[in-house]
């Protein structure tokens, strides 16, 4: 399975995961079936605490008596692995709360209800799947919904959900959190890169806010299916929060898929094509609802957008 960039303008529709899951399938469609899927489950790290990925400590990064040495476990973060889990971010759970839980209910509206913030031609943003270019494509377990989120300004409100009422307010919010968390994080990557903090952190404070929110129902062939299929992320920073209990998220590092063992509240931070050194990859559950949330940050000097 490669990594390489798909076409980001815009996605085929197809048919809501969501309502084939609904279905009871015994099997699941042969689109979804991916022939490569046990070489991948052969590459699964098996647990290692040292191929854990890295966990870093934004009080710890703000505290003058802990500061160097967290910062030096970031500078080794972002240059050996490229990714991180971030806790103590300062972020406010109850934003965190609202956000999984105006998602979950935009989630549970029927599907016409849904549709009413539906993907629109030759644009990726809106209520659909991602990165289906072509209708002998193998898809991925899961549904989304994709928005820009900042600069406000840059905001398609014509896609936004009005449904549940409090979505877009939640939204606005946790975009806002993402944003401290952004300018928070380049600053301290800086210091730990011995360059100048005050460009870089006013460049993500200007720059462009993405978020995809992902929705995995229960599937009944998880291990031949992903819910998200590998990939890099843009320029910048991917910032990712799993509303899972259990391991999904996987990132390939030195050639093995490592899980991301879920902490709450926490944060996974990627660095993206900045590194080069990560990717992700998604697995469908075989039970449970789950989400994950990403946001994807670029600088206002190097603008890469979706649609």
């Amino acid at each position: 399975m490669g990594l390489e960039p798909k076409n980001l303008q815009s996605s085929i529709p197809v048919p809501s995961v969501q309502e084939l899951a609904s279905l009871q399938l015994e099997a699941v469609p042969s689109r979804y079936i991916r022939d490569d899927m046990e070489s991948i489950i052969s590459t699964v790290a098996s647990d290692n605490s040292t191929l854990r990925v890295p966990l870093i400590d934004m009080a710890k990064l703000v505290d003058s008596e802990s500061h160097e040495t967290e910062l030096q476990k970031l500078h080794a973060a972002c240059k050996e692995w490229g990714i991180f889990q971030l806790i103590n971010h300062g972020v406010a759970d109850e934003s965190l709360r609202n956000m999984n839980k105006q998602t979950q209910e935009f989630f549970d509206l029927p599907l016409k209800e849904k549709k009413r913030w539906a993907q629109k031609p030759g644009s990726l943003e809106g209520y659909g799947q991602a990165f289906v270019t072509s209708e002998e494509q193998k898809l991925d377990w899961n549904d989304m919904i994709f928005l820009k989120a900042l600069p406000i300004e840059d905001r398609n409100l014509e896609i936004w959900p009005e449904n549940p009422p409090k979505f877009r307010e939640s939204l606005d919010r946790y975009s806002q959190d993402m944003r401290q968390i952004a300018v928070a994080l380049t600053r301290f990557m800086a210091m730990g890169l011995e360059i100048e903090t005050r460009e870089l952190c006013a460049a993500y404070e200007d720059g462009l806010y993405q978020i995809r929110m992902n929705y995995y129902p229960p599937c009944p062939q998880p291990e031949r299916v992903t819910g998200l299929a590998s990939h890099v992320d843009i320029p910048g920073l991917a910032l990712l929060l799993d509303c899972g209990d259990t391991p999904g998220l996987q990132v390939l590092k030195d050639g093995r898929w490592i899980f991301v063992e879920p902490l709450d509240g926490a944060v996974v931070v990627d660095m993206g094509r900045i590194t080069e050194v990560s990717g992700f990859f998604g697995a469908a559950p075989a039970e449970l609802n789950r989400k994950t949330f990403f946001s994807f940050l670029s600088s206002s000097a190097c603008p890469n957008e979706f649609t």
